[in-house]
């Protein structure tokens, strides 16, 4: 047993304690003693403004970074597509674990069901998302539909969709899984992640230390995945060529097709009032396959608004 316990920092939602209670798990089957802090965030605090109106980007992030710098914490777990792709100096990502289903998943107030519609769903239906990224792909596909704010944990939005506020919320299919939630009283859509695009790195959990802490450097390469890790990076520099927080309405979805090469396929617009493009390349150069993809997306891009 290590002589110093190993301590996590999370945010409070169910969500993020199963994300560290799984690493914790994972750390103690290595003989690690592993505490949990929980730290409330700027995300967590204002839950009445859609995420694309509040200030600034890391909103979920920023506090616990802050507290991994002051050395409160040794280790933050995140979820990967939570964080910026530029990391606070001190920082870095000492390991990418674990991709639970990168899809999105369409929940549907069973009498709301028309199996002659796209996903299912009535025309003229009610969805309610925050992110910028589903917004455009559900426009994209169903111009039909009225989208609408949602916030709040997972149960809080499952809640709002049964009390009847929405025909339809968004979900990540990893969030739903990972907390084994009941959602048998509603129908579920699970979308194609080649037709609705994930965000990048959906799904992962990026474990986050301080770049000069040799002790958990050494525990993080026990935990890392080094092919989730190639996919997930090259789905994040799409994101960081961009400049883009996670609220910009971009997704990203990597795949090894063998031979040493990627499949990757990717989605952006401008804004949540522009429709989107997209592209699909193959390439066994991570970085020129992300380049590549962002040069297309912006071509495309400029000829749409053209």
């Amino acid at each position: 047993m290590s002589s110093k316990a190993i301590t996590i920092g999370s945010r409070g939602s169910d969500l993020a304690l199963w994300q560290a209670y799984h690493i914790k798990s994972k750390l103690e089957s290595l003989e690690h003693s592993v505490e949990i802090k929980i730290i409330k965030t700027q995300g967590d605090i204002i839950q009445h403004l859609s995420f694309d109106k509040m200030e600034g980007k890391g909103f979920f992030t920023k506090e616990i970074e802050k507290e991994l710098l002051e050395k409160t914490i040794d280790l933050a777990v995140h979820s990967y597509k939570d964080l910026e792709t530029n990391y606070p100096k001190g920082l870095t990502i000492g390991a990418i674990t674990d991709r639970a289903n990168p899809r999105d998943v369409l929940l549907i107030r069973k009498e709301n069901v028309d199996t002659s519609q796209k996903w299912e769903l009535k025309a003229g239906a009610l969805i309610g998302t925050s992110s910028a990224r589903r917004k455009v792909q559900l426009k994209k596909h169903r111009p039909d539909i009225s989208l609408d704010d949602i916030r709040g944990n997972v149960p809080t939005r499952v809640n709002k969709l049964r009390d009847g506020k929405f025909d339809a919320i968004v979900l990540a299919k990893a969030g739903l899984d990972r907390l084994e939630h009941d959602v048998s009283d509603l129908h579920v859509h699970v979308f194609d992640p080649t037709e609705f695009i994930p965000a990048p790195a959906q799904g992962a959990l990026a474990l986050q230390i301080r770049e000069d802490d040799e002790r958990m450097k050494e525990v993080m390469t026990k935990l890392n995945r080094e092919d989730i890790a190639t996919t997930t990076s090259i789905e994040r520099r799409v994101l960081n060529l961009f400049e883009g927080g996670c609220q910009m309405p971009l997704g990203a979805y990597c795949l090894p097709s063998g031979n040493g090469e990627f499949e990757l396929r990717a989605v952006m617009a401008e804004s949540v009032n522009h429709g989107p493009v997209d592209v699909m390349l193959t390439g066994t150069d991570p970085e020129k396959l992300a380049q590549e993809a962002v040069a297309q997306l912006k071509s495309k891009a400029l000829e749409s608004i053209s």
